[in-house]
This record gives structure tokens, sequence and C-alpha cells, in this order.
């Protein structure tokens, strides 16, 4: 077993939420949801599994995975081929639902136990897509490149929209749940202008000019 492989299992049996949390535990039993791999050269860095995802074990499989697969360009079977595609959200677990029934945030356990030697040993990873405000926080800070504290999302998109030669190169996206629609439609631009970049670069990242095209006029 590769020390990715072995790095991967480790997390996937991990039950610090529950046995040592840093403050309230996990309110039901740990089933942290990654899909890794030593070849794949895009990550989605998303937030945490919401409760369908908690469900099934896989991740985005839920509405917000169609919205994100559209914005890509990709269909699942793409999606899911863990030899291309790494996903690897901020917390690894369905963290709970708030008072109003919302999800509550990525627990912090996974980011202080997990991520840092979980990235090392992935160094071919070429493009993140950092999905919701913790995972553009953390991937832009290991990468030595800090986002400003309380940038809104839209200047984060738009900054991390310029081309550079970093490597890996971070593409800020909101978080495609229907919770976001408004945004969306409020920053038409974000569609207009950045799913079309976000699509070529997932071409070319994963070596496929076909991906995108059938949403192409």
């Amino acid at each position: 077993m590769d020390a990715l492989t072995a790095y991967a299992e480790k997390i996937r049996a991990c039950r610090l939420c529950v046995e040592a949390p840093d403050g309230q535990p996990l309110p039901h039993q740990p089933r942290p949801v990654l899909r890794v791999s030593a070849t794949a050269r895009l990550l989605i860095a998303g937030q945490a599994p919401g409760v369908r995802v908690h469900a099934s074990g896989l991740p985005f499989d839920d509405p917000s995975g169609d919205r994100l697969r559209l914005w890509m360009g990709i269909d699942r079977a793409q999606f899911y081929d863990e030899a291309k595609i790494a996903i690897a959200p901020m917390g690894f677990c369905f963290p709970g639902n708030d008072a109003k029934g919302g999800d509550l945030p990525p627990r912090r356990e996974c980011r202080e136990r997990w991520h840092d030697g979980l990235f090392a040993l992935m160094p071919q990873i070429r493009i993140i897509l950092a999905v919701g405000r913790p995972a553009q926080n953390y991937h832009c800070a290991r990468l030595g490149r800090p986002l400003p504290k309380k940038l809104p999302l839209d200047e984060i998109v738009r900054l991390l929209a310029t081309p550079d030669a970093s490597t890996p190169r971070i593409l800020a996206l909101p978080h495609p749940s229907w919770r976001n629609s408004g945004w969306l439609k409020r920053h038409p631009w974000f569609e207009d202008e950045i799913v079309p970049m976000l699509r070529a670069l997932v071409a070319e990242t994963l070596g496929d000019e076909r991906i995108g095209k059938k949403y192409q006029d």
C-alpha cells in the first residue's frame, strides 16, 4: 500500500470529532468522505458533505453536484474518475445542522489533523477548485498566497480568476448549492466569464478537448 492510500485509509477511520472533539462532539457517527489518488491533477476542495452525501458516501451526489458538473462541463463518469479528479473537503464528515436547519461549518479537527499531510502527498495537483470560503482561505494560505481578510466572495472569485504562473493554480467558486442561486443572479458575469474559463482549464488539466464543447454554441 502506497503512502497516500494508507493516509486516506486513516482519514476514513477517523473518529476524532466524536472521541476527542474540539468543542461539541459530532451529533452522529462519523463517515469521512474523500476521493484521492496519486495521479489526479485536479482537486475539488469543498466545505463538508451534506446529509445526502453522508448517506451515500459519494461526494457531491446531490443537486449541488449536478450544478458543479455543469459548470465544469463534465458528466458523472468523468467527475468520479478518481485517477483524474480528487475530491477532499475541508470537513470530511457531515457536520450536522444548525438551529435554522442549515449545515454547520466544517469541523476544525479535519484541517488541523489531516489536511497538511494529505496535500503533501499529492504534489501532482495542478488545479484546485476551491468551493466556499473555508477552502479558499486554507488553500491560499497553505500555498503562500493568503487572501485579504473580509474580502467578499465576488472579489475573491475575480481575484483568483486572474491568470498567473503559480502551480497549483487556485480557482475560487461559489458553493453550487441552490442557496446561492440569488448570488448567481446578482453576478451574471460568473456564468458568462468564469464558467467558460473553468471548462477550458478542466479540459486542459484532464487532457480532454471534448470537455465543455456540448455547451458551446
